[in-house]
């Protein structure tokens, strides 16, 4: 994923969440409604966290040191995962006390007209926001469906969004289905009802993105595709035998570190496998860019002990996110 792409999806919710959260707290003191409290907590809640988002793709920035020599890029997985978290406790756990709250205390709401007028503004923002995310997202999904690229995605900053955005949606038809019921019935129980089930919902999906970012931030294994691309890369030359083994981890959404086993002839000289290995370095950092850190051991390669050498290597990684 390009990190422009996903900084453009980023302000443009940044953008909309901040505007949609004060119409909807001001719509909230003039009519008591607590669907829109909870909505206008769940949207600066969301501000909040796309402001982490864009600090976590400054810091992962930062050169490699002596105590990270691998550099930073995990570190956008790091804010990742804290978004989740306040996504949980302050969008999810708030409007669910809030929702149970009105509904043992329902009151009546006040100029309904208000909430119904800003939530379908909302709405309007909203969907400009996710249009924004999937469009930026269109141009790396592939053909993935959603659902896998949510999960394969490696780079955390565009399915947060996209998560966040259609949580989002579905939370202002909520609010709006428990405000217009209240102002039908005259039952505030129905707005709490609503508020309550935003909080579900903001806790539901909170528990999707930390499953899926605490496994990026365990570190994961490049995909088949890029390990078969790595070793036919590897293998493409005469100056090995074979890939023997190896191991893939990825550093940071566009950093991937490779180290593998690789099997030179009997006959070749020192300065043969040097070269050997060189080149196998050459080929693969042209075919996979984003192999930042390569590693290469040699060891002499006999064709009697093909079966135990086979029987050695690693099942490429498929990624669990």
């Amino acid at each position: 994923m390009s990190t422009s792409g996903g900084n453009k999806a980023i302000f443009a919710a940044l953008a909309a969440n901040l505007g949609i959260a004060v119409f909807k707290f001001v719509a909230f003191l003039f009519s008591g409604s607590s669907s829109m409290l909870g909505e206008s907590i769940h949207s600066l809640a969301d501000s909040g966290n796309q402001v982490l988002l864009l600090v976590g793709g400054k810091r992962a920035k930062r050169a490699p040191t002596p105590l990270h020599p691998f550099g930073y890029g995990r570190e956008r997985y790091v804010y990742a995962f804290i978004v989740a978290i306040v996504l949980f406790s302050v969008g999810g756990l708030f409007s669910l006390y809030e929702g149970i709250h009105k509904i043992q205390h329902p009151e009546p709401l006040d100029r309904v007209w208000i909430p119904i007028a800003v939530l379908l503004g909302a709405i309007v923002l909203e969907g400009f926001s996710f249009r924004t995310a999937i469009k930026e997202s269109n141009l790396v999904r592939g053909n993935v469906t959603w659902w896998q690229f949510i999960r394969r995605a490696k780079a955390p900053e565009l399915p947060v969004i996209l998560l966040e955005d259609f949580a989002a949606l579905i939370g202002l038809l909520l609010a709006l289905i428990g405000v217009s019921a209240a102002a039908i019935t005259g039952n505030g129980i129905f707005d709490g009802i609503g508020t309550a089930f935003i909080g579900l919902l903001l806790v539901l999906v909170a528990i999707v993105l930390a499953v899926e970012t605490k496994s990026l931030l365990l570190g994961e294994g490049a995909s088949n595709a890029d390990v078969k691309t790595i070793t036919d890369a590897a293998e493409a030359g005469d100056s090995i035998e074979k890939v023997i083994h190896m191991q893939t981890l990825y550093l940071g959404p566009d950093e991937l570190l490779v180290a593998m086993k690789v099997g030179v002839h009997s006959s070749d000289t020192a300065a043969d496998i040097a070269s050997a290995v060189n080149e196998v370095e050459a080929r693969v950092r042209a075919a996979v860019p984003i192999v930042t850190a390569l590693y290469v051991e040699p060891d002499i390669f006999d064709a009697r002990h093909r079966p135990t050498l086979r029987a050695r290597t690693q099942p490429p990684a498929t990624g669990s996110h």
